[in-house]
């Protein structure tokens, strides 16, 4: 019986051995008889690339609606510029789906997976990190104005906000994308043997991208603490000037626990399930070789793809967000929208929903 067990385990290695030298001479035979071998777990591969397509024409959109009123809002608080940056970086992913999309589909990795592997995923990830730390700059000017309003600090200025938020875009982009992109620089004769962007990146580019992944999920969960601490504080902060003027107003309480809630909520929502799995998944795929069985590897995979298009749908709630918690952005949108649709001669109704008309103004961004 041992001996039996020996010679299975030999013939599985030698089985092994012989698919990766087959690997470099027929990958698609090499992938049909490593399944077998490896018994693999599999997913359909058109699952991750359909769920972005649909999602591309609603974020393109709902985003070029976000940026056509960005641009007619005039840039006269702190809070409309960390907006309009945050809009310009969710335009940024929504432009980078159709390629990223197309690069997933097997059909056409071959052709894409260069160009996409050295630049349209490294602007995809960092767009995506730059309107993490947005949205942690808008709660932290949302809770110095509120918890100190007559305060200076955190960049409570125009010129002061605007440099706050270039830096942030050249850290992300110059400090992490730009090596990302030098750092993927092998080449591969054959655009077959490509089998993650991994392949494309020397040792040095593998250990900048499992540190750079590393660090930037420690700064993701460090802006999650900030986003939650901050929005409670401003929560218990309106609620009490509620009780101290001794309003009743139960319903404008509510309200602005809906609004923290929703603003928590859809974060972690859209943001957590990827993190969760990302470093884990890093982990594997700096080591992973075509030769391993690892169904680890192919369980991880499949979840940080599906976690990550649950990521990129925030792209699709910020605008919603914006008109939901942003008075003037709201205001602008009714207004563009009643100059639209506005028939001669008749009274137009979308001005009823203007924040002007709600008492609960306080809590609007």
């Amino acid at each position: 019986m041992g001996t039996k067990h020996l010679g299975t385990s030999l013939e599985r290695r030698q089985k092994l051995m012989q698919l990766s030298i087959l690997n470099n001479a027929n990958p698609s035979l090499y992938s049909a008889l490593n399944q077998s071998v490896c018994e693999r777990f599999s997913y359909n591969p058109y699952i991750v690339p359909t769920l972005f397509f649909l999602m591309f024409p609603i974020a393109l959109l709902l985003n070029v609606v976000a940026a056509w009123v960005s641009v007619h809002l005039k840039s006269t608080s702190t809070f409309v510029v960390y907006l309009k940056n945050l809009v310009a970086a969710d335009i940024v992913m929504t432009l980078m789906i159709p390629m990223k999309a197309a690069a997933d589909l097997p059909t056409t990795w071959e052709q894409l997976a260069g160009p996409t592997c050295r630049f349209f995923a490294v602007i995809f990830y960092n767009a995506q990190y730059t309107c993490i730390a947005l949205l942690g700059l808008i709660s932290l000017d949302r809770f110095f104005k509120i918890m100190m309003p007559h305060s200076r600090m955190f960049g409570q200025s125009l010129t002061m906000s605007k440099v706050i938020s270039a830096t942030v875009w050249l850290v992300l982009f110059g400090g992490t994308g730009l090596p990302n992109i030098l750092l993927t620089n092998k080449s591969v004769a054959n655009a077959s043997l490509i089998t993650t962007c991994m392949v494309l990146k020397g040792p040095a580019g593998v250990h900048f991208h499992e540190q750079t992944s590393l660090l930037l999920n420690i700064f993701f969960w460090f802006v999650s603490v900030v986003i939650v601490v901050c929005y409670i504080c401003i929560a218990n902060r309106v609620i009490q000037s509620y009780r101290n003027s001794g309003s009743n107003n139960s319903q404008g309480k509510q309200k602005i626990k809906l609004r923290v809630f929703l603003v928590i909520i859809v974060f972690f929502i859209c943001f957590g399930p990827y993190h969760i799995i990302r470093i884990p998944y890093t982990s594997q795929q700096v080591s992973y070789s075509n030769a391993d069985c690892s169904q680890t590897y192919e369980y991880l995979r499949f979840a940080k793809e599906l976690s990550h298009w649950l990521a990129t749908t925030n792209i699709c709630m910020d605008p919603l967000l914006y008109v939901f918690l942003c008075r003037e952005f709201k205001e602008k949108l009714m207004s563009m929208m009643e100059n639209c649709f506005k028939a001669p001669g008749k009274q137009n109704h979308f001005g009823q929903f203007s924040g002007k008309n709600n008492n609960n103004n306080n809590f609007y961004f």
